[in-house]
């Protein structure tokens, strides 16, 4: 009797858990600088750059080819669905911009380089890294 209860809950349980994970939920990066970075940036263009600055040479990044052995930084997967950058600045575009212009700056216990990307680079790869998924 227990038996038959306790299974279809179960089952009900993992099925809430699976649809808590869809993918269709909006990315946590929304707000008014997010539309601005739009306004101003090319999020293909982040994509080539992303390849060219050696980005990954450390992470795997959906859309870009990567030949890295063995990857130092985490998947730059819907990097606008994190809550924090770097583990220590919120989500947004600005600070997101920030990070990638020069991330000892913000965390000097990063692994991550300063690549010396200039303003206009570090919005066009954070544009692609937003609408990534």
């Amino acid at each position: 009797m227990v038996r038959e209860i306790v299974r279809p809950m179960i089952g009900i349980v993992v099925l809430g858990c699976l649809a808590a994970c869809d993918d269709a939920r909006p990315p946590l990066v929304q707000d008014d600088s997010t539309a601005q970075l739009f306004n101003r940036a090319d999020p293909e263009r982040g994509r080539v750059l992303i390849a060219e600055k050696g980005c990954v040479a450390c992470h795997v990044v959906p859309g870009v080819n990567s030949n890295a052995a063995s990857p130092v930084g985490p998947p730059l997967k819907q990097v606008g669905r994190q809550a924090y950058l770097g583990g220590v600045l919120p989500n947004t575009s600005p600070n997101l911009v920030r990070w990638l212009m020069d991330p000892p700056a913000i965390n000097p216990r990063t692994a991550m380089p300063n690549v010396g990307l200039s303003a206009n680079e570090a919005e066009d790869i954070a544009a692609f890294l937003i609408t990534s998924r």
